[in-house]
């Protein structure tokens, strides 16, 4: 099933042009929102490939995440259980390195705990609480989680500001002089509240556009 988003983008851009001028102005040079939603059929699908991906050139990675689930097919597709019946030198040998085949292999456990939710759990947990679940996984932080929420579950009020393009983003959209503090993004974003996801695309986008 093609993932939605969880907010109408019409309405997201007029309450962000709306409430900023200079976001306002940057909605205009960088144009439509484009955000595409990734298709994912489980958290651990997603959670998987982000591991996999993890300090990886895209191509490198998806060659070994293609690999992983090659392996994983042999066992019934790409799920939990199917990890848990592959062998650590099948896992390797499709190109993990040991750290991340520990990753893979907490975060398979996790799933089966019932830590790491189905959608149908996440579609009803807030997003601080996926957060706080999903953060327990060996390997996943709470910025991996964020793209999850923006580009996986298509959250509307997410705002990494862990993120070094979103910082400088901001950093050159409202002409600081440093590197803008979170404490600070977040205060000047309560005026983007509940659709900073929307604002965050935007501030990547910029980054393209000069």
């Amino acid at each position: 099933m093609k993932p939605k988003f969880k907010y109408e983008p019409a309405a997201a851009l007029a309450h962000l042009r709306a409430g900023d001028a200079e976001l306002a102005a940057l909605i205009d040079r960088v144009g439509p929102f484009a955000l595409q939603l990734t298709t994912a059929g489980s958290l651990f699908e997603a959670m998987l490939r982000s591991i996999v991906y993890q300090q990886l050139h895209a191509k490198a990675a998806a060659s070994i995440h293609g690999r992983v689930r090659v392996e994983l097919a042999k066992h019934g597709g790409t799920t939990p259980e199917a990890l848990t019946k592959a062998t650590d030198a099948a896992l390797r040998g499709a190109g993990l390195s040991r750290n991340k085949l520990l990753a893979v292999r907490d975060l398979a456990a996790k799933c089966r705990a019932g830590t790491v939710p189905t959608l149908r759990e996440a579609a009803k947990l807030g997003d601080d609480e996926l957060v706080a679940r999903l953060t327990e996984v060996r390997g996943i932080g709470p910025w991996t989680v964020h793209m999850l929420l923006i580009f996986y579950l298509g959250r509307p009020d997410v705002l990494p500001t862990g993120d070094f393009a979103i910082r400088l983003g901001f950093q050159r959209l409202y002409r600081k002089r440093k590197d803008p503090k979170p404490e600070l993004i977040l205060k000047h974003a309560r005026r983007w509240s509940p659709y900073r996801s929307v604002a965050s695309w935007y501030l990547w986008r910029s980054l393209d556009t000069g």
